[in-house]
């Protein structure tokens, strides 16, 4: 009994970060899953990462909740950006669904429980079924539990406020961002094509009603480039997941340059 309370407080501390992750790491965080299912997987991770080394003993002072909140703290944000980066894809519909008029049309994401894009959330759909095939939700996992080489458990602070962890951060968002714009742009390019030939019309032919004619012709071709362009953004998804295991990568290495 005594063995068991000298080393419960570092399983305690495995399970809060085990726990954070879970929270707001892609896939695992989702409202489908049900929340018992999600505490037993944290629970079940948790204790199989407490059998795989040798944890250091602490006592239950000031400083061992210090370290439960840094442990909540560096789940929650290693997670965040990691959702954050996947986001791109939802962003991508919005582009595209704010050019074939889709915007009026939000659907609720089952997953999040938030208004999504249309398009967003087809194209989000499809993503997670790849993510899922190509076995890429192991790599977060492994992500968990090769944390502790970054940040060990007796660290005791993060450092949120040095410029390095700050210049990652808003790294990460440009990505995000660049990465949606690939993903849109053959489709958002194509319909801003229709629109100049639109216009073009217009002025040449001012008997033809191009808000009548222009809304179904760009939904036409937003699907046939939706259908033609379906190989390269599961590249482009191959690369995002790649990124956002690189971008969780540097920013637990950022966390243990303390």
């Amino acid at each position: 009994m005594l063995e068991f309370f000298e080393w419960f407080p570092a399983f305690l501390l495995i399970l809060v970060r085990i726990t954070s992750f879970l929270l707001t790491l892609p896939f695992f965080s989702y409202q489908n899953i049900p929340a018992q299912m999600k505490i037993g997987i944290a629970i079940f991770m948790s204790w199989i990462i407490f059998f795989t080394e040798d944890w250091p003993a602490f006592e239950i002072n000031y400083e061992f909740f210090l370290l439960i909140i840094k442990e909540a703290l560096f789940g929650l944000t290693v997670g965040l950006i990691a959702t954050i980066l996947l986001y791109a894809i939802q962003v991508a519909g919005g582009l595209i669904d704010l050019k074939l008029g889709f915007m009026i049309a939000n659907v609720i994401d089952p997953q999040t429980g938030a208004q999504s894009p249309l398009t967003g959330s087809y194209l989000y759909t499809f993503s997670l079924l790849f993510i899922l095939a190509t076995d890429a939700h192991h790599l977060l996992i492994d992500g968990m539990f090769y944390s502790y080489q970054f940040v060990p458990m007796e660290q005791l602070y993060l450092p949120f406020g040095e410029m390095f962890v700050i210049e990652h951060v808003v790294s990460s968002f440009n990505t995000m961002f660049i990465i949606a714009f690939q993903m849109s742009m053959p489709i958002v390019g194509s319909i801003f094509l229709v629109d100049v030939a639109l216009g073009m019309v217009a002025r040449t032919v001012p008997q033809v009603n191009v808000f009548v004619v222009g809304l179904p012709l760009k939904i036409f071709l937003g699907f046939i480039m939706l259908a033609l362009t379906m190989a390269p953004f599961f590249i482009l998804v191959e690369h995002l997941v790649e990124t956002m295991t690189l971008t969780m990568r540097t920013l637990m290495e950022l966390y243990g340059r303390v």
